[in-house]
This record gives structure tokens, C-alpha cells and sequence, in this order.
């Protein structure tokens, strides 16, 4: 028997939930926005887009022109769908309203995480969250995309590996989904996926360890003990610099993700932005299982100030969070 496609799946196998088909075909275009970029990304080296624009984009980093790319894919895939009302993305200063459209959803997305990559033939993905659009008729206004991750309906990422994976939450749990590169459709090959309570892996960047805080030292410092240490045992260390593969190797094998507040970030308010790449994490690693938090504050309750806010991450095995937030709540963290 073959598995469920992705729409099939939510249109029949996630019991007493009733997705609107206006919320399934906002899933569906993305699902086709993703195998276009996916496509793009495999097609990077032949067609000679492996290279940077020559810019930077409103994150003061250097657009690769896959970025731009993707970015024009979702644009067009957004505007060319009924039940989109407006877009935020990672490449865009500003919002962009489709005024033909009354109500419907806001997508934000960051639509090539870990572009830096490309060039390395490394995993990369697209990050995406859909969010309900504002109740009353009239112009969209940066306000409207400013909401709790928790009043999300529909998050997750699509993932550029060794095969193309979407992987994606309605609030019913977490569900991967393998493209089939004969039928061109997304199936269900990674159904209820689900994140151990307690880890022996942690994925962070061990080059800013001079900038952390105290809490973030501490608990790295008792990994790196292993065995002889306050732990007790051995941690294997992760790092890809591309979050949708950090957060899909927490799905599949367990474990922690750090990008914590440092003193080079601190003024920023933290490294990944909130609203397109930590908020559908978390609300992911959530629904798998896990917690997400900046070290003080669940991600999820974070209010939205600004469309590329910054916030720092910490998420995965619960019992390793809930390690980290007692850490962070002492007076001395070093204790």
C-alpha cells in the first residue's frame, strides 16, 4: 500500500481535524513553491547561479542569487494564490500586500536558509509560517504580520538534501513528507515524528564560545566533560550552519540546538529572526515533543516588535531546555 500524498493526508488522515480548503490550498502551492526551489537549488551549479548578487539584503548579508531566486518563486507562488493576503520574507525590507485579496492567510518565510551552503553542496532548506490575516477589511500594515507564534495555523520547512522533504505542523503534531521525484509528489514517509525527552548530541557554534553568557558556558562546558564531568556522559557536537538541517537532525536523531544570545549579539536582540525562522521552529520542535525558548522566555509567547526581529534559540530534548532554563535562571549561572 502506498503512503498518503501530503493534501491527501490532511484531507483524510488527521481524525478530527477539519482543515479549510482554502488553508490546503495555501499548503499545496507552497508544497509546489518548494519543488521549484528545490529544482533551482540542483540546477544551481549547471546553470551558473552559485554565485552572490553583488548586494547585500536588509539583513546586511550577502544575497546569493539562489536567494533571489527562491525568494521570486515563493513571491510569484503567493501572489498567484487566491487565500494569500500579504508576505514577509528574510530578502524583503518590507511587506507585500496582494490588494486584490480580502482576508485569507500572511506567509513569512526565509526562502533559502542556509544559502551560504550552496557552494559546499551542503543542505539547505526554505523556512515558512502561515499566520491568519487581519479580520477587518483595508490596507495590510506591518502590524498585521506581528503576531505570537502561537496564533500560527500551518509552520515548517522544506529541506534540499539528499532527497527534498517537507515537513510541516497544522498543531496536530509533526509529519514529514518525501518528494518522489517520478510521480512529483510529496508522500508521507515520516508520519507522528517525535523528539526523545533527554539527548546526548548538541549542535552550536564553538567559535562564538568566547562571546557567551554564563549559562550557555556552563552547560557546554558539562558536555565537553562527558563521562568525567557533572553530566555523567559522553555528548557528540553538531554544527551545518544551515538551521533547517540543525532542526531536521533534532527531528530524526534527537538532541539540542543553541544559537544563544552572546555579547556580540546582545544589541541586536540575538542572531535568527523571530518571525520566520524561530517562530515555526519552535511551534515545530513544540509539536514533536520538545521546548523551545531564548533561554527566559518560551519562543512562542515572544511579542513581535518589528518584522526582522532577532531573538536568541535554544530548542529540542526537553529535558535538556529545561536544563538550560534552570541555568539561566540563578543568580549565578556558575554555581
Amino acid at each position: 500500500m502506498h503512503p498518503p500524498t501530503l493534501l491527501h493526508f490532511f484531507e483524510t488522515q488527521q481524525h478530527g481535524v477539519d482543515h479549510s480548503q482554502h488553508l490546503l490550498s495555501v499548503i499545496g502551492d507552497i508544497a509546489q513553491a518548494c519543488k521549484l526551489v528545490a529544482r533551482e537549488v540542483s540546477h544551481g551549479a549547471l546553470l551558473g547561479n552559485m554565485g552572490n548578487v553583488g548586494h547585500e539584503n536588509i539583513q546586511g548579508e550577502q544575497q546569493k542569487t539562489l536567494d533571489v531566486i527562491s525568494n521570486d518563486i515563493f513571491i510569484k507562488m503567493a501572489e498567484d494564490n487566491p487565500y494569500i493576503a500579504g508576505i514577509a520574507s528574510e530578502e524583503m525590507e518590507h511587506t507585500l500586500e496582494f490588494s486584490a485579496k480580502a482576508g485569507g492567510f500572511l506567509l513569512v518565510f526565509d526562502p533559502l536558509d542556509g544559502s551560504s551552503n550552496v557552494n559546499l553542496n551542503l543542505s539547505v532548506g526554505s523556512i515558512f509560517s502561515v499566520l491568519p490575516g487581519p479580520d477587518s477589511e483595508g490596507p495590510l500594515t506591518e502590524q498585521d504580520f506581528l503576531q505570537l507564534g502561537t496564533q500560527q495555523v500551518c509552520a515548517g520547512y522544506a529541506l534540499y538534501g539528499t532527497s527534498t522533504m517537507l515537513v510541516l505542523t497544522t498543531g496536530q503534531g509533526v509529519n514529514g513528507f518525501t518528494l518522489d521525484p517520478d510521480s512529483g509528489e510529496f508522500m508521507l514517509t515520516h508520519p507522528a515524528m517525535r523528539i526523545a525527552p533527554e539527548a546526548q548530541e548538541f549542535a552550536i557554534n564553538m567559535s562564538n564560545q568566547r562571546f557567551w553568557q554564563p549559562p550557555v558556558q556552563r552547560y557546554i562546558d558539562e558536555c565537553l566533560a562527558g563521562t568525567q564531568g557533572a553530566r555523567g556522559k559522553d555528548f557528540n557536537m553538531r554544527w551545518v550552519a544551515s538551521m533547517v538541517a540543525e532542526v531536521h537532525r533534532l527531528l530524526i536523531r534527537g538532541g539540542v540546538f543553541l544559537y544563544p544570545l552572546d555579547s556580540r549579539t546582545k544589541g541586536k536582540g540575538g542572531r535568527l529572526r523571530l518571525l520566520y525562522e524561530a517562530s515555526p521552529m519552535g511551534w515545530l520542535i513544540e509539536q514533536a515533543g520538545g521546548l523551545a525558548t531564548t533561554g527566559h522566555k518560551r519562543l512562542l509567547e515572544i511579542e513581535p516588535t518589528a518584522l526582522h526581529q532577532r531573538v536568541p534559540v535554544i530548542l529540542g530534548a526537553q529535558e535538556e531546555v529545561e536544563l538550560l532554563l534552570s541555568y539561566h535562571s540563578l543568580k549565578d549561572p556558575t554555581a
